[in-house]
Parts: C-alpha cells; structure tokens; sequence
C-alpha cells in the first residue's frame, strides 16, 4: 500500500447536502426548510426562556417581594474578632482582607458581638453604636471613612 492509495473506508465519508440546487437535487425551492414558519426565514435564532408560545416558566412562576438595586452590601465583622489582633494595630478593610477575616467585597461594618479589651485604631466605612461604645471604652480610636 502506498500514500496514493490510501482513502476512507466504504461508508466513512457523505456527499454534502446541497441546498437550493433546483428540483432535481431534492432539496430545491424550500431548501430543506419547509413552508412559513420561523424557522423557514433567515436569521432565525430561539430566544433564551422561549417555550414555543408556551407560557414560559419565568412568567408562570409567581413573584414575591421587592428587590432594591440601590442596596449597599457589607462585610460584617464583629469586635470578638479584633480582640484577636495586635494592641495598637490599625485596623483597616485591606488588613481584614490580608488575614481572611473578610473576602473583601464591598463596605466594612463593625458590629459590637463579642469583648474587645485591647485597643485598637479601627478605620471602616459604619460602626453599630454598641462596636463604638466597646471599641472607645478599650481606649481604641474610631475612624470612619467613605
């Protein structure tokens, strides 16, 4: 056997199918496509939920409640766990994030959960009355920023 010789075996291969090649070919004036319909015209494409004129199910299912587009989500970080931090550190949204207290998404919040006895310089973006109360009776400083 040599390269000249070699072809695909019998039934490997199929004619392509030629469309709109006249009576003759089998698939003329239509071209495979059918009569009417979407999916005989040009630039047909099934939009994404489309059920076939079905009720598609995002509309059948009932909605409840109201979504704000507006809303401010934020880290949650409670006082117990400064407690676990160096005396005199500034605490900053970055050095949360460095020691994988936070996952650093968005705004920092300071809730007052916990005891906090050292003190520390606390920089995030709202504070709960009761974090502020802990956070200065520790003699820790409280900065807010924007």
């Amino acid at each position: 056997m040599r390269l000249n010789e070699l072809k695909p075996a019998k039934g490997a291969t199929k004619k392509r199918k030629r469309v709109g090649c006249g009576p003759g070919s089998g698939h003329g004036k239509t071209s495979t496509r059918g009569h009417k319909g979407d999916k005989s015209r040009s630039g047909y494409r099934v939009k994404r939920g489309y059920e076939g004129g079905q009720m598609p199910l995002t509309t059948r299912i009932p909605k409840r409640g109201f979504v704000n587009i507006f809303r401010e989500q934020y880290e949650i970080v409670n006082v117990g766990v400064l407690s676990r931090l160096e005396p005199n550190t500034e605490v900053t949204p970055e050095l949360l994030k460095q020691k994988k207290i936070i996952k650093g998404k968005g705004k920092v919040k300071i809730l007052g959960e916990g005891e906090l006895s050292i003190p520390l310089t606390v920089k995030a973006h709202k504070f709960s009355k009761k974090a502020q109360e802990k956070i200065v009776n520790a003699k820790g400083i409280i900065e807010q920023i924007q």
